[in-house]
């Protein structure tokens, strides 16, 4: 009985430390909303250059549906297969 008398004392503390309009709820706002932003920046621009081939090189690609099978169920996704001529 004391275990849960200790258990719930502790979680009762750590609720008002994130308790509406306390500092540590207002840390805790910041930081997500930061990692919110940088999750919807664009991705850096990748350029991709062909090794050992002349400068008219082209990259030729084809995109076909492939069926996977998941834990939670078949899905069909994209799947590409690139190369240079």
């Amino acid at each position: 009985m004391a275990l849960k008398r200790l258990i719930f004392g502790v979680v009762a503390g750590a609720l008002t430390l994130v308790a509406p309009g306390s500092a540590a709820a207002d840390v805790y706002r910041t930081a997500n909303a930061a990692h919110e932003a940088n999750a919807q920046a664009s991705p850096p621009r990748v350029i991709i250059r062909p090794r050992r081939l002349g400068p008219n090189a082209k990259r030729y690609c084809r995109t076909h549906l492939v069926q996977e099978y998941r834990v939670s169920g078949t899905v069909i996704v994209p799947h590409t297969t690139c190369w240079w001529r």
